[in-house]
């Protein structure tokens, strides 16, 4: 099969080539699925620079999120069948023709959904829902304001945010991404510079209740700013490629929080909590009342071009790549 493999850690992404691959024979536990799409995450890119707080053995198949169909499971597994149709994820192995992993990885595609939206949605809305549901404890009625709105885990935000009765604030980088948000749902949509002042106008003064950063750098030294007295100050990421430093007597004397969110290890600290929060997304999903937006679709062939998208910014919602 053709896989898009890393060899060596490296900063350009362009690094990266297309080989033929022999999986191993099928292990009891194992299912092996043919991936009719993957979705792009900022972790793919930073597992191969070495940045990411996991860091897999070269050489390794990039891709974490996909969806496709069984086609062999082996002898001890009884979640699923050959012919299945399901989604599930990683580290690795997702830019493939097929990719071979545990099978208790995998569940079933919820609602009947495409491949292309069942690959794309399972990262965004669950870092986006354990953030704003377990770690932020977001309150109908209470004021969400979502940086790099308009990126796969910043989009799922504004989603959520809008499905759980919150007034929703978004910040973008460019007038496209903005005019997206507001036609997506967003109230009120601002550049990721000098909001402070229009979000605390917007909320008579008191600021932000919520604020979920993906981004670090100056938008997070903004944003505590422009937060609420016990609001919840969300740290997601740090995708402007600086890390902000605060001094305690800050979030002391403004009253707020500072919260880490990590969802994956969420999950794996809270086992029961995980799988809560996976059926919760899948049910939303099932009951269409989140919308997962793709904003580009590439081949195969062409991953390296769909990683560049989210490198480079340049992607609304998720790039997805279809083999």
């Amino acid at each position: 099969m053709k896989a898009l493999i890393c060899r060596a850690n490296a900063e350009d992404i362009g690094t990266l080539a297309f080989e033929d691959v022999t999986l191993p024979d099928l292990a009891a536990h194992q299912a092996r699925v043919a991936v009719r799409a993957a979705s792009v995450n900022f972790p793919d890119i930073l597992m191969v620079q070495g940045k990411y707080q996991h860091r897999p053995d070269v050489p390794f198949v990039v891709g974490g999120e996909f969806a496709g169909e069984v086609i062999a499971v082996g002898g001890d597994v009884t979640n699923v069948k050959a012919g299945d149709r399901v989604v599930g994820g990683g580290f690795s192995g997702a830019f493939a023709e097929t990719n071979q992993l545990a099978a208790a990885s995998l569940r079933k595609i919820p609602g009947g959904a495409d491949f292309a939206t069942a690959a794309s949605f399972t990262t965004a809305y669950l870092t986006a829902y354990v953030a704003l549901v377990r770690r932020g404890e977001l309150q109908a009625g209470e004021t969400l304001l979502v940086h790099g709105a308009a990126g796969g885990v910043g989009l799922a935000a504004v989603d959520l945010g809008r499905v759980f009765g919150a007034r929703v604030i978004a910040t973008a980088s460019s007038d496209a991404k903005r005019t997206f948000l507001k036609h997506y749902g967003a109230e009120l949509v601002l550049p990721p510079a000098g909001f402070r002042e229009a979000v605390k106008d917007a909320t008579a003064g008191r600021g932000a209740d919520v604020i979920y950063d993906p981004v670090g750098g100056d938008v997070f030294d903004e944003s505590t700013r422009c937060i609420a007295f016990s609001g919840r100050l969300l740290i997601i990421g740090f995708t402007s490629g600086s890390i902000p430093i605060i001094p305690v007597n800050i979030p002391l004397i403004k009253g707020f929080s500072v919260v880490g969110v990590r969802a994956g290890e969420y999950g794996r600290k809270n086992p029961a909590k995980g799988r809560e929060n996976i059926a919760a997304i899948d049910q939303l999903l099932a009951e269409k009342k989140i919308r997962p937006h793709i904003g580009a679709r590439f081949p195969l062939d062409r991953a390296i071009d769909a990683m560049r998208m989210l490198e480079e910014r340049t992607i609304i919602g998720k790039a997805v790549i279809e083999p």
